[in-house]
């Protein structure tokens, strides 16, 4: 193994599951295109995975043999490295809070940055750009409802606020009605509604 393709396996064997490796954390050890082709040939060799355009991890050593990182961790480390607000589709957060039985059978993410597609083994994660009212209150249980009202519609806006209302802790409640000028406008009608019954 090439002098080049060890300092690349340790840097990334020193990062925690999900870390991500791209072509420009090694410049001062070669050339772009040295960096692209090795990191390329550890792929290729199953020692790295090309997780998107750029960006390799390190399969994760298991029992039943090397498995991807989970989605978890990549959505971390990107968050971290690239500076982004990743957080869940509004399907996975309606299904989450128990707004809708349907279990969303796509890996989906909204995320600040750009839409993109991750390919972790055989999953497909999809990153897509979201409104920044989507993203607004992040991963806080406000922010979730905001995104699975989202995903249910103006028909279900109504009902799904009701049982919001008995699940939300009333800090997360008023931070949704603190959030109501960023939100759609039927969405926001909705939570002052609420807000004059409730």
């Amino acid at each position: 193994m090439s002098h080049l393709a060890e300092n690349i396996l340790s840097a990334a064997r020193a990062m925690p599951e999900g870390g991500l490796s791209s072509p420009k954390e090694f410049l001062h050890l070669g050339s772009r295109a040295a960096i692209d082709k090795t990191l390329s040939r550890l792929a290729q060799e199953g020692k790295l995975m090309r997780v998107s355009r750029g960006a390799y991890a390190l399969p994760v050593a298991g029992r039943f043999g090397s498995r991807p990182p989970s989605t978890e961790s990549i959505v971390e480390a990107i968050e971290s490295t690239h500076g982004e607000s990743i957080v869940a589709s509004g399907a996975a957060e309606a299904n989450a809070l128990g707004l809708t039985t349907q279990v969303p059978t796509r890996e989906v993410f909204l995320t600040s940055g750009p839409t993109r597609k991750l390919r972790l083994g055989n999953r497909t994660v999809e990153l897509k750009h979201g409104s920044p009212w989507q993203l607004a209150l992040g991963k806080r249980p406000a922010g979730r409802a905001i995104r699975a009202l989202s995903w249910l519609g103006p028909e279900q806006v109504s009902s799904a606020l009701h049982i919001l209302y008995t699940k939300l802790p009333a800090e997360e409640w008023a931070a949704l009605q603190a959030a109501r000028a960023a939100l759609p406008g039927w969405m926001a009608r909705a939570v002052s509604e609420m807000n004059a019954h409730g």
